[in-house]
């Protein structure tokens, strides 16, 4: 067989394998704390992956008196924090999926002032001054900065949980975005969601 022909077979078999390695990653459900797949519409808490110091449940956080609100953790374990819903980016997805693009809301619950602001988690277009970090914060509606992705990776712990990232390549193929893992930043005692380079906090999803 020619050295050609060998070469493109080659390159074929390995373009076949990094795609079929792609579709299985894509057909992997999330799973909650039951072992049941996250589902679009349903409440989940999500909780740290360990019990520890590490704070409580996810919720809204009042950050400095105004709008909008931020997202963060209770600080205690205690807590019960506010559920979310996941909606799916492809439409026809009822199932969350790891690596696959969603909003995040919060439900009802935890009462704010911010009633022109929407419920939905999305990333802060600038970075704070205060924190020096991309913060997550509440606001939008469908936009870039709305979509999220479910994360594992070699620094989230092998128990069942997951890490959160910010990284809507699927959502917008062209776009040159800076993405980042969502991780807890600590200021003045509120625990607050940002975005860091490196590694993601280990979190769980618990059926509200």
């Amino acid at each position: 067989m020619p050295k050609l022909m060998m070469g493109s077979l080659l390159i074929s078999l390995i373009w076949l394998v990094v795609m079929m390695a792609i579709s299985a990653t894509a057909q992997t459900p999330i799973l909650d704390t039951t072992g049941q797949p996250l589902r679009r519409g349903v409440e989940y808490y999500i909780k740290p992956a360990v019990n520890n110091s590490s704070g409580g449940p996810f919720t809204l956080i009042d950050r400095n008196g105004s709008c909008p609100w931020y997202v963060g953790q209770e600080n205690l374990t205690s807590d019960r924090g506010i559920p979310v819903t996941f909606s799916p980016f492809v439409q026809a997805e009822n199932v969350v999926m790891l690596s696959k693009s969603f909003e995040v809301e919060f439900a009802s619950g935890g009462a704010t002032n911010c009633t022109q602001w929407t419920r939905k988690w999305k990333v802060s277009t600038e970075t704070d001054p205060v924190t020096e970090s991309r913060l997550v914060v509440t606001g939008g509606n469908g936009t870039v900065s709305n979509y999220f992705h479910v994360y594992q990776g070699p620094e989230v712990l092998n128990n069942g949980s997951y890490g959160l990232r910010w990284c809507p390549a699927e959502v917008c193929p062209y776009c040159r975005v800076n993405c980042g893992f969502v991780d807890v930043l600590v200021e003045s005692g509120k625990r607050l969601l940002a975005l860091k380079d490196d590694s993601a906090f280990p979190v769980v999803f618990e059926r509200a």
